[in-house]
């Protein structure tokens, strides 16, 4: 973040400053969350696989690849479509 955050402040997204550093924030956890769910570090699938010993970590990875498809699309509509972030702030 203190190495992206200087190069995204200074682009021109047609932001102020306060909206484009929620816009940033709201990225950066969404994409911390995604990589807590991606193989082959992701935390939380070592945290779900413990629930059930049973289940194979294999298979626990293909279920959870929905989860992240999908999470990815979110990343880019948000890119696309900061607006979407915003829309509750005050203009």
């Amino acid at each position: 973040v203190p190495i992206f955050f200087p190069v995204i402040t200074a682009m021109d997204f047609g932001m102020t400053s306060e909206h484009l550093a929620i816009w940033f924030g709201i990225l950066v956890l969404i994409v911390v969350e995604v990589g807590l769910i991606t193989p082959p570090v992701g935390m939380n699938l070592f945290i779900i696989n413990s629930m059930d010993r049973e289940t194979p970590m294999t298979q626990t990875y293909r279920a959870v690849m929905y989860f992240v498809g999908s999470d990815i699309v979110r990343v880019i509509i948000l890119v696309a479509f900061p607006a979407i972030t915003l829309f509750l702030l005050p203009a």
